[in-house]
């Protein structure tokens, strides 16, 4: 089996990629995650996440390497990172009632061959009508200040949500595991042949 490289250093992607029961190893890929002038969002995470792969294919020239680049939209508007409570509280206001997407992609990059395999998944979270109240309660026993969304939904942030909608939940978080089950099998990886 080749070396399997997840280019993150994500505490999140590490714990999702250890469900697939496989020896791997996580490198930092160095990159410029500026998105480019008209790059729409989901370009920008499907080029973020070819880029992280192959960002640290000089480190593993015989490996399969992993990356993957997630952003949030709200009425088409790209949503960073809150970083303290005041724009936690803006954020999670502004979604009550509504839909917001996260786009995540994904690359599988073979190092020995050059070949890559990327694509984009889609998750949408409808959440309920929050009250000021619930918001402030949330944050102040999550503080979610570093996630996309000001939330965790493997964590209380479940409690945000009217409903989720996608084919994997694992893509909320950050790596879609059943896509990448599929184009880890198309460079040659059977996870469950490893087992």
């Amino acid at each position: 089996m080749k070396t399997l490289i997840l280019a993150s250093t994500s505490p999140f992607r590490k714990t999702l990629l250890e469900k697939l029961n496989l020896p791997f190893i996580c490198a930092k890929p160095n990159i410029d995650e500026t998105a480019q002038p008209h790059e729409t969002a989901v370009e920008l995470v499907e080029r973020l996440a070819v880029e992280k792969a192959k960002a640290v294919a000089t480190e593993f020239p015989n490996a399969l390497i992993i990356g993957s680049d997630q952003v949030a939209l709200s009425e088409g508007n790209i949503l960073g990172k809150p970083h303290h409570f005041e724009n936690g509280l803006k954020q999670l206001s502004s979604f009550s009632g509504k839909a917001v997407e996260f786009h995540t992609g994904l690359c599988v990059y073979n190092s020995s061959t050059g070949k890559s395999i990327s694509l984009v998944e889609l998750f949408t979270v409808h959440f309920k009508q929050l009250s000021t109240q619930e918001i402030t309660a949330y944050l102040n026993a999550e503080e979610p200040y570093n996630c996309a969304g000001s939330f965790k939904s493997e964590g209380l942030g479940i409690c945000l949500f009217e409903k989720l909608e996608g084919d994997d939940p694992n893509t909320l978080i950050g790596l879609p595991l059943i896509r990448l089950v599929n184009l880890l099998k198309q460079q040659g990886l059977d996870v469950l042949q490893e087992q």
